[in-house]
């Protein structure tokens, strides 16, 4: 690999900006794949897996390594959909510059937020490239005003749109005051446009006032002299872009390859390589990104592949990996044997003997080494990946009868792949859950079931786990009596029953004074009461939140038994909600809907038609965040009916807040149709 320096250059931004095929374009630039791949006709070297050729958009974190007049490039494409955030999040973690990829027509959408967001908190240096500026309404100055307003750093455009909508063209370059013009996929370098030449120079004083403002010397230099030229500025602008205090901007249409040429050109020039970053601090953990530091690599991503089994993708933060080593997952603390490393480039493998600091490439045959673990010659830990917790779950059912073998295999295997991804079987509700980010990311992780491992499964939607709770205060008996010659069974016990407050469960209370039942016994009126009111009363759904306290009751010296108090207790229950005013409570979940201001009308609208209570709204930026309370049983399919809401530009999580009465009218129809089910 190259001499001259590595660069691990991320693309970010929100479904559909382009992302893909700005990636095709550059590896197609540099030579590193003998066609311009496209994402429609199924050719993208990124977009590899069927399902992604299917859909025409990227599902999985995309990788291709390659080298460039002397440069090793990493270039690693990411899904812009919220169903996929974890592969946006690995993403993160291999790239060291995050270039946002913004759609000039639609502007900043939420996916650009958050990826700012999430790039900011990382420190990483970031890298604006305004796409799709051929579509008609495309507006590059507009996009860049609103960047303005939502970014932390400021942004300097290193180059400039010539023309626009369908006569844009090519894009003059503010540093080397040159025009680059693609046509039929050819750029051609020629003179500035006269009527652009007062912007250039617009952008030219901005570009040398962030030099001043980065560098005391120049600052000094600029107030004497009154101006300063843009080549003395260079070496300051590029260190105020390592240090996170400039952002550069560019522009261009990937599908055509407009402006490809030049942001290569000024990647290489202003962009950081790996070893030119700051250190890396994680907790009490200091990296520095040398080779000849001891070795220490993040295992950011996994795959499962048919003939390989499992690969992982490693970063290597610091020193050197040789193949054969023997290093330790510091993770897992065991120890793993390197037996094959290979560089990726889509769905390329090229194998090699030795890794060095930054480089990024995949690993086979490893034991026990998974996404976020750490390998080392140290015994430094870094933190795993903060994947954001499913917010949707869905029950399936095989379609054939004997699969569940080969459906837990299949979807044990999913897991490792895909950290936002989890399965579990409900023993309450009896139903295989899976649980992901949105309907999307379950209807792939499906087609992926049913493709690589041979199952086909149906999805039914999750049981409700209601709940009934007592609404009064009441005291009842239960006496239970049986004689069948010889030992007969007795069991005769007093409870009182009392609502508690929402979420503190069940409390079992010992009243009993001058052994009116023996204290033998009173685990055995316990024992009854914790069956009968799992049991529920309504509708087979379990009891919760009150208080149960025996307090009276009697006992025969010969005939009591353990079970007849069992038996007794359970009877009690049953006599106290009948007169208890049992009702039924239903789940109940803190709703976050993260979404464009134009749609917040909509979004509010339909919260409430869901039942939902809404708590507040705040501004993030240009994007509104509705919070609400909604019932577990009105967000069914919610993500397919905000995403045709939004135009795809919206996204929400869900959790599990608290448990609420059910509504009579609803509650009766619940409760008719349980015991029909039941039947």
């Amino acid at each position: 690999m190259g001499q001259k320096g590595l660069k691990n250059i991320g693309l970010f931004g929100h479904a559909g900006c382009g992302k893909t095929t700005l990636a095709d374009g550059i590896t197609f630039f540099c030579g590193a794949n003998t066609r311009f791949g496209k994402v429609s006709d199924g050719t993208s070297m990124f977009d590899t897996d069927p399902d992604e050729q299917k859909r025409g958009c990227s599902l999985n974190l995309g990788l291709a390594t390659f080298e460039y007049e002397g440069i090793t490039f990493n270039i690693i494409d990411t899904p812009g959909y919220a169903d996929f955030i974890g592969e946006m999040l690995s993403g993160l973690y291999a790239a060291d510059i995050c270039v946002v990829v913004v759609d000039a027509t639609t502007g900043i959408a939420v996916g650009t937020e958050r990826i700012m967001n999430e790039a900011v908190k990382r420190n990483m240096p970031i890298v604006f490239f305004i796409n799709k500026l051929k579509k008609e309404n495309a507006d590059f100055y507009e996009v860049l005003k609103s960047l303005n307003e939502i970014s932390k750093k400021k942004i300097v455009p290193f180059n400039l749109p010539i023309g626009s909508s369908e006569k844009f063209e090519g894009v003059a370059n503010i540093i080397k005051e040159k025009a680059y013009i693609t046509k039929d996929g050819k750029t051609t370098e020629s003179e500035i446009p006269s009527d652009l030449k007062d912007k250039v120079s617009k952008y030219q004083e901005l570009f040398i006032e962030c030099a001043a403002d980065s560098d005391d010397n120049l600052m000094n230099k600029y107030l004497e002299a009154g101006s300063l030229t843009i080549q003395e500025c260079i070496p300051a602008v590029r260190k105020a872009i390592i240090e996170n205090k400039v952002a550069p901007c560019f522009c261009g249409e990937g599908l055509e390859l407009i402006g490809i040429q030049d942001f290569i050109n000024m990647v290489m020039e202003f962009l950081p390589s790996y070893e030119e970053l700051p250190e890396l601090v994680f907790d009490s953990n200091t990296i520095k990104r040398s080779e000849n530091e001891p070795f220490v690599g993040y295992v950011f991503k996994t795959i499962v592949e048919p003939h390989l089994g499992e690969l992982c993708y490693l970063k290597v933060l610091s020193g050197k990996l040789n193949m054969g080593d023997t290093i330790n997952n510091t993770t897992q603390n065991t120890e793993e044997k390197i037996a094959q490393i290979y560089f990726i480039k889509g769905k390329e493998r090229k194998e090699s003997n030795i890794l060095s600091a930054g480089m990024i490439a995949g690993l086979v045959k490893l034991k026990n080494t998974h996404t976020g673990d750490t390998l080392a010659k140290t015994n430094i830990k870094l933190p795993p990946i903060e994947f954001p917790a499913p917010s949707i779950s869905m029950a399936i059912v095989p379609k054939a009868k004997g699969d569940e073998e080969k459906i837990s295999n299949g979807l044990t295997k999913l897991r490792a792949e895909d950290p936002t991804f989890s399965f579990a079987y409900d023993p309450e509700i009896k139903q295989l859950i899976i649980s992901g980010v949105g309907e999307l990311h379950l209807d792939v992780i499906l087609s992926r079931l049913q493709r690589k491992y041979g199952v086909n499964v149906e999805l039914t939607k999750t049981k409700i786990k209601y709940r009934e709770t007592f609404t009064k205060k009441t005291e009842a008996q239960g006496k239970y009596k049986k004689q069948t010659g010889g030992h007969g069974q007795y069991g005769d016990c007093w409870l009182r029953v009392e609502p508690l407050t929402r979420g503190q469960g069940i409390e079992f209370a010992d009243e009993i004074f001058g052994g009116a039942i023996p204290a033998r016994y009173i685990p055995s009126v316990e024992k009854g009461v914790r069956e009968a009111l799992e049991k529920g009363y309504l509708a087979g759904y379990p009891i919760t939140d009150v208080k149960v306290t025996v307090y009276d009751g009697s006992y025969h010296p010969v005939d009591s038994s353990d079970i007849a108090f069992q038996i007794a207790a359970s009877m009690a229950i049953k006599a106290n909600a009948e007169k208890g005013n049992v009702v039924l409570l239903e789940p109940i979940m803190e709703v976050e809907v993260y979404v464009p201001e134009e749609f917040m009308g909509d979004v509010i609208g339909d919260l409430n038609s869901r039942r939902g209570k809404i708590m507040g709204m705040e501004a993030m930026g240009k994007i509104q965040v509705v919070k609400a309370m909604v019932p577990e049983a009105e967000m069914y399919k919610y993500s397919t009916s905000l995403r045709s809401m939004t135009q795809g530009r919206g996204y929400f999580t869900m959790k599990f807040h608290h448990y609420e009465e059910v509504p009579k009218e609803i509650s009766l129809k619940i409760i008719e149709e349980t015991k029909k089910e039941n039947k």
